[in-house]
C-alpha cells in the first residue's frame, strides 16, 4: 500500500512549475527512477489524459475565456481523468506520474487569475475527494528566467503568452503551497543545469521509495 495513502497500492506523483521552468524535460526522469525500482508506471498529463480531457485541453490552451470558465473546465477534465485513468491505475498497483494536478489550478487560476482559493478547494473536494499526490515536485524558476526560455518556443499557447507579472503570482502561490505542506512538496531549483535537476530529483525519489518500502 502507498506509504502516504494506505487505501491504494500505487504511488501518485505530480510535477509542477510555471511555464518555462523545465518541468517537461524532467518527467521522464521521474518515470525512469520508478521503473529502475521495478515499479509499474503510467505517465499522464493535465489538462488531458482522456479523450474528453484532451479536447478540453485544446479549448483551454487556445480559446479566450473567463477565469471562472477556465477553472471549471480544468475540473471537468480532471473528473474524467481521475475516474477513468488515475484512480484505476493507483488501485491496480501502478504508479501515476502526472504533469500537473490540482496544485496547478490553485496556482494558475487562483494565484494567477484571482479565483478565491476556497472555491477551487471546494471543487477539488467534489471532483477527487480524498485523492491527492503522495509527493509533489516543484521545479522553481524566477519568471524572468522562464520568459527567456519561452522566447525560444516557436508557437506559444495562451498560458505561455501570459505576462511576467502573471507568472510571478503563479510562482508565489506554488511556493506558498509548498511551504504549507513541506512533508509532501519538494522544491527544486530549476535554474540549475538539466543534469543537476535530474540528479536532485533522482535522490529525492529514491528516498521516497525507501520510505514506501519501509511501511
Amino acid at each position: 500500500m502507498s506509504a502516504l495513502n494506505p487505501y491504494r497500492p500505487g504511488l501518485f506523483i505530480s510535477l509542477e512549475g510555471i511555464d518555462g521552468a523545465g518541468k517537461s524535460t524532467q518527467l521522464q526522469t521521474v518515470v525512469d527512477v520508478l521503473r529502475a525500482a521495478n515499479r509499474q508506471v503510467m505517465l499522464t498529463r493535465e489538462p488531458g489524459g482522456t479523450e474528453i480531457g484532451e479536447k478540453i485541453r485544446e479549448l483551454l490552451l487556445h480559446e479566450t475565456m473567463r477565469p471562472a470558465t477556465e477553472a471549471l473546465l480544468m475540473f471537468a477534465a480532471r473528473q474524467e481523468h481521475v475516474l477513468r485513468v488515475i484512480e484505476p491505475a493507483l488501485l491496480g498497483g501502478t504508479d501515476v506520474v502526472c504533469d500537473r494536478f490540482t496544485a496547478a489550478t490553485l496556482a494558475y487560476q487562483g494565484g494567477g487569475k484571482g479565483i478565491p482559493t476556497e472555491r477551487l478547494e471546494a471543487l477539488a473536494r467534489w471532483v477527487h475527494p480524498g485523492l491527492c499526490p503522495d509527493c509533489i515536485i516543484l521545479i522553481d524558476v524566477p519568471p524572468e528566467v522562464a520568459a527567456q526560455r519561452l522566447e525560444q518556443t516557436r508557437q506559444r499557447d495562451r498560458f505561455e503568452q501570459e505576462s511576467v507579472d502573471f507568472f510571478a503570482r503563479v510562482r508565489a502561490n506554488y511556493l506558498q503551497q509548498a511551504a504549507s505542506s513541506p512533508e509532501k512538496w519538494r522544491v527544486i531549483d530549476g535554474t540549475q543545469t538539466p543534469e543537476a535537476v535530474q540528479k536532485t530529483i533522482t535522490g529525492y525519489l529514491n528516498k521516497v521509495l525507501q520510505e514506501f518500502d519501509s511501511k
